[in-house]
């Protein structure tokens, strides 16, 4: 048996998850029944600050967070309990979840920077220099073999060059999560200045524009990956009148099993995730294409679950305990 674990779950706030749906409380969950200590904060009550050093010793950065040892239970309305709240030096914790849900923003970038002053002697899962650099719609243009045609841009004339070539398409915030501010913009749609106009005039971010896939039709597939091994994956169907999947916004979730062609995208991409330390993952499929890599608090951990009867944060835990154990 390995051996107990401090683990720290920076993420949002315990009252506003849903327990039959949420990751990191199945993460939770699980590591609690090994045995391990949980502690729970959120970003905003986290410091560095210079430690203390002996005397001749190089004083050292410390990461710190106002935390609070917590127990959760599978139980609607009292699913959490706390503890007494702790200033907690993060570096002595053995693992921490980085769990907060996006938009992917400076204050998410930032926190990725202060993991980095602990991270690899104390574990972060995923690894905050890669979350930094692999934001789930960027990482993926790294396989540009795999992906539907795809453009990022600021630039309003290269854009429309696009719709031009492809006529029906998606457009969608590069740090947008959950669905939101996604559209499909036919060929005769009026509106694609109105929304590029809307856009550029709050946000200095590029767009995304994706060819669509009519294959979304019969689903976009959610497949999880540990620590670069593909061990599960859940179909959402877009609600009628709806181009997203998301289940946010009504996607119905329903089992599946991986194609040829996804065995072959997770196949590429999976030394590259391993590679990176990016231990937990899950990656959209439409069709024979991969349109999003997320690695900033990925779920779908409890939809495998119910339908598959396999539970993912298993294999999760012992990546991430085999991986403490083998620290030198």
């Amino acid at each position: 048996m390995a051996r107990q674990l401090k683990v720290a779950v920076q993420m949002d706030p315990m009252e506003s998850i849903g327990i039959e749906g949420d990751s990191s409380f199945a993460l939770m969950l699980e590591a609690q029944a090994r045995g391990h200590e949980l502690w729970h904060y959120e970003v905003r009550n986290m410091w560095l600050r210079e430690g203390k050093a002996s005397l001749g010793a190089r004083r050292e950065e410390r990461l710190y967070a106002r935390a609070r040892p917590v127990r959760v239970q599978r139980v609607l309305g009292d699913h959490f309990s706390f503890g007494e709240t702790q200033m907690v030096d993060l570096g002595t914790m053995d693992t921490i979840l980085m769990r907060q849900d996006p938009p992917f923003d400076m204050a998410y970038i930032t926190a990725t920077h202060l993991l980095e002053h602990i991270h690899p002697h104390t574990l972060v899962v995923n690894d905050p220099a890669s979350v930094r650099n692999a934001p789930e719609k960027l990482l993926v243009t790294h396989f540009p073999d795999l992906m539907p045609p795809t453009m990022i841009s600021w630039d309003v004339e290269a854009m429309r060059s696009f719709r031009a070539e492809h006529q029906d398409i998606i457009v969608k915030p590069l740090f947008g999560n959950g669905g939101a501010g996604v559209f499909r913009i036919k060929a005769d749609d009026e509106n694609f200045s109105s929304l590029l106009e809307m856009h550029f005039s709050r946000s200095r971010e590029p767009l995304m524009l994706q060819r669509y896939e009519p294959a979304v039709r019969s689903g976009d597939k959610r497949i999880i990956l540990v620590d670069g091994v593909a061990m599960g994956a859940i179909n959402r169907v877009p609600a009628s009148g709806e181009a997203r999947s998301n289940m946010h916004v009504g996607g119905r979730p329903e089992k599946t099993v991986l194609t040829a062609r996804e065995k072959e995208i997770c196949a590429a991409i999976g030394p590259t995730l391993r590679e990176q330390g990016l231990i937990f993952v899950g990656i959209d499929v439409i069709g024979d294409w991969l349109t999003e890599i997320n690695v900033t608090s990925p779920t779908g951990l409890q939809e495998v679950a119910r339908f598959d009867g396999v539970h993912l944060e298993k294999a999760i835990w012992d990546s991430i305990e085999a991986k403490i154990a083998a620290k030198p």
